[in-house]
């Protein structure tokens, strides 16, 4: 007899296959959010649980916090909290409505003086942070926390006035790009994808796909990694591929690169996947703690990214 209570489960994966690996691998170490997350989009499972496991991290201000982002400790909303919590309702399809004008009211209330995000703001002091994430009394706006949320807003069509200022804010910062690194520029491809203006759009993404080749940020060949230089401040060995850049084939990056290297580059991801089933964290480990949380998340971003090429992870 059915325990009471219990949760019907959909048919579990073929054995040792990617995906059913992948499982097991949640169900020991995920916490409830990317169990629920896991569920959703490889179990066929509803969006009400993420969303549940998700407002345990909701502050009364509107923004997010207790270490969603699992490289900021403490309770404290930050904008990279709540710019994650904003991708998870994307991924729901539920990134709108009263929860998001929650959101973008806290999104004001943080922004500097040009209407941006900065990457951390002072109030995390005092609680543990990964020690490259600088904490200082005025920290400047930052593409790389401003650009995913004021993407992510337009491809939801959200409408609020927090978003011209930082929509003109992530314009001028990716068209000043001279010199980036990987990350900054997944920052600025989270924009691109789905700002509204398209052709100005195209028109950045390909000039920012030649500085990406130019200064080698990308890694082409996954089989002679020496040839490509990891950016200052990285991680030993924390390269970035073409599927990082292009984690769907809809992206603008996927232009940047040719069908062999892309092909590499997902070959690479899938053979990453570790004995335990879990794909590894290539930043800098801070703490045992922050590593252990941040795992599954890469775990379910690999899937994604390999789901949405259309390789087999069943």
């Amino acid at each position: 007899m059915a325990e009471t209570g219990a949760s019907p489960l959909p048919p579990t994966p073929p054995a040792h296959s990617p995906l059913f690996r992948a499982e097991q691998f949640m169900w020991l170490t995920a916490r409830v959010l990317e169990q629920r997350l896991f569920a959703y989009h490889f179990l066929h499972g509803g969006p009400d649980p993420v969303e549940t496991a998700l407002d345990a991290y909701r502050n009364e201000d509107g923004g997010y916090g207790h270490a969603l982002e699992p490289d900021l400790r403490g309770p404290v909303s930050q904008p990279l909290h709540t710019g994650h919590a904003l991708a998870v309702l994307d991924a729901l399809g539920r990134c709108g409505g009263q929860r998001v004008e929650r959101v973008c009211r806290y999104l004001t209330s943080v922004s500097t003086a040009d209407g941006a995000l900065p990457a951390i703001r002072p109030s995390q002091r005092g609680y543990p942070a990964a020690p490259f994430v600088p904490i200082t009394d005025d920290p400047p706006s930052e593409l790389l926390a401003t650009g995913p949320v004021v993407g992510l807003l337009h491809r939801n069509e959200v409408w609020h006035a927090w978003l011209f200022r930082a929509t003109d804010f992530c314009w001028e910062a990716v068209d000043s790009l001279e010199k980036s690194h990987p990350y900054e520029v997944e920052a600025a491809v989270a924009f691109l994808d789905a700002v509204p203006d398209r052709a100005r759009a195209e028109a950045a993404a390909d000039r920012l796909g030649r500085l990406v080749r130019e200064q080698r940020l990308a890694a082409l060949d996954p089989g002679d990694l020496d040839a490509y230089p990891v950016a200052p401040g990285y991680a030993p060995g924390e390269h970035h591929f073409p599927h990082d850049f292009a984690r769907s084939p809809h992206s603008l990056a996927r232009a940047w690169f040719t069908d062999e290297e892309m092909t590499r580059s997902l070959d690479h991801l899938a053979a990453g996947q570790q004995e335990d089933g879990g794909w590894p964290v290539r930043r800098l480990r801070w703490t045992p703690a922050a590593t252990l949380e941040s795992r599954p998340g890469v775990t379910i971003e690999a899937l994604r990214t390999l789901k949405a090429y259309g390789r087999f992870v069943g």
